[in-house]
């Protein structure tokens, strides 16, 4: 594709179409905590597995009592764990504990605050239909139900379902390794002396934690200096990742040589400039296959709001597929709180406060300084309101679209 900038959508659809989906693996359940589930996990057994008490109290034939007072033998007990050897017959009942097994004949519970225990005799006052405070077998999950589905994000729930059908493990998509690469001789680690003309890198860091927050394996695959060679060397080391994410370094300038090595990598372009803002100098593509798999490279504009906003809206929505998630955007709709003008042709995403009202959500900048290096308009920002790309002004209380963050 040409260097014609794009919309926004068509960026996104370009590169989820490249995506491939990862292996699978399984996990230990302890262990799956924001994992991914690679497929369909079925319940063998009904759950719960047998009839059980929802009180303390006592099992009994719901035949046997009425609306008149009722003195039944206790024949036995039914505690969790340990079920009754006795089945209860005509004017009998078993103690029983919640959790038990209801024993074989009982059809009902009393609880023990409607009934009045007398040594080996109780009176119960009151009548019970069948199945009153009984668990039936199989009423959370039936046997072959389907009881967490593939392409679930694995939360304490989840991982609570799966333990209760006796899971100890579950096939999950492997986690993607994503590396990261910063350009740029101006850079300094954090830590480092300053020096004339240097700044700290700000983007390895946003990135990869980017990247960890959306269930990744990332890390930092070093600097590059200005200079194709070095350029070139640092991208190749990085190709044996599932995504290669480089930040500075592909635009136009004589000491941008992120493109020029791509290309000489033999990484095919899906892509290079999006009609947004910021964010629009942004480069797509896909390297040779290796091993059986194709790396996703992206290269993400060097000011630091650009390199958040579009990690966001293309990296991010590719891990979640490669992992098997919905890459589809959570976007709300809700009211600017102040009237916006900007520059007509290009999408324009702005950070913003979410605050929920009684008419809706009311989205308020994080700051009236948006430029793309003003990295503390990213502080509490709830999300970005996207200003389309064919208005120039939005008034105070018009509606937009709100991407969550």
């Amino acid at each position: 594709m040409s260097g014609q900038a794009i919309p926004v959508a068509m960026a996104c659809d370009l590169v989820l179409s490249a995506v491939t989906p990862l292996a699978a693996e399984s996990i230990p359940i302890d262990e799956c905590l924001g994992r991914v589930s690679a497929g369909d996990v079925r319940a063998e057994a009904p759950v719960p597995g047998f009839d059980n008490s929802a009180m303390d109290g006592f099992a009994v034939r719901s035949a046997d009592l009425g609306g008149d007072a009722v003195r039944l033998r206790i024949v036995g007990e039914s505690r969790a764990g340990h079920p009754a050897p006795v089945e209860p017959q005509a004017g009998e009942v078993v103690r029983i504990s919640t959790g038990a097994v209801v024993p074989p004949g009982a059809d009902a519970v009393v609880p023990l605050e409607e009934a009045l225990e007398q040594g080996e005799s109780v009176l119960i006052e009151v009548g019970v239909d069948p199945g009153k405070h009984v668990r039936r077998a199989g009423e959370d999950l039936a046997a072959g139900a389907v009881a967490v589905a593939g392409g679930s994000l694995l939360g304490a729930a989840e991982i609570a379902v799966l333990a209760s059908i006796g899971k100890a493990a579950v096939s999950c998509s492997r986690r993607p390794r994503v590396a990261v690469l910063s350009g740029g001789d101006e850079l300094l680690a954090p830590g480092e002396a300053p020096v004339p003309g240097a700044i700290y890198d700000a983007n390895r860091f946003g990135l990869v934690a980017m990247a960890r927050e959306a269930g990744s394996e990332a890390y930092f695959a070093g600097a590059m200096a200005d200079t194709p060679a070095a350029t070139r060397e640092a991208i190749r080391s990085a190709l044996d990742a599932d995504f290669v994410v480089v930040t500075g370094g592909v635009s136009v300038g004589r000491h941008d040589h992120v493109k020029g090595a791509l290309a000489e990598l033999g990484v095919e372009q899906l892509f290079w400039r999006v009609a947004l803002r910021p964010g629009g100098p942004t480069w797509a593509g896909v390297a040779p296959e290796f091993e059986g798999r194709r790396t996703l490279v992206f290269g993400l504009p060097g000011n630091p709001v650009s390199a958040l906003v579009t990690f966001r809206l293309f990296v991010q929505p590719a891990l979640r597929a490669a992992t098997g998630l919905d890459p589809r955007e959570t976007i709300v709709t809700a009211r600017l709180a102040e009237p916006f003008t900007k520059a007509v042709k290009r999408a324009q995403y702005l950070r913003c406060r979410l605050e929920p009202t009684a008419t809706g959500w009311l989205a308020s900048l994080t700051t009236e300084r948006q430029g793309s290096h003003v990295l503390t308009s990213m502080l509490g920002a709830d999300g970005l309101a996207v200003i389309p790309a064919e208005r120039d002004s939005v008034a105070a209380g018009e509606e937009v679209e709100v991407l969550f963050l």
